[in-house]
């Protein structure tokens, strides 16, 4: 789907609030599953969650334990890092219109669509 978009290496702190929202609408279950680690420019290793605009390819940059810590420090999740109800509720009503949002929400960890019979 990246089909040569900028790519951008953030903080989760120093993006928008709105980018915030939407990104919580993509992972209303935490962040720290979906994790993933590149090399950085200074030959670093990194681990960042991904998110994909229209725009941007957003790597945003945080630890396994700075994920939790971000869930857990916020108010939209509840005590098991759930997205709450109310939360989610005002999120797709203010984001459902965006197309790569719509795409990914909904996309529930575990769930088991994936299962055929033959």
């Amino acid at each position: 789907m990246n089909q040569q978009k900028p790519r951008v290496i953030k903080d989760f702190e120093k993006l928008s609030t709105e980018l915030q929202e939407q990104i919580k609408l993509v992972y209303p279950y935490g962040f720290s599953e979906d994790l993933i680690s590149f090399t950085d420019r200074k030959g670093k290793l990194v681990s960042a969650l991904p998110f994909e605009t229209d725009e941007k390819y957003y790597l945003v940059r945080m630890t396994v334990s700075e994920a939790l810590q971000i869930i857990e420090d916020d108010d939209d999740y509840d005590n098991d890092g759930m997205l709450k109800e109310v939360a989610r509720n005002e999120f797709e009503g203010k984001y459902s219109e965006i197309d790569y949002i719509a795409e990914n929400m909904g996309n529930d960890n575990g769930d088991d669509d994936d299962d055929y019979d033959d």
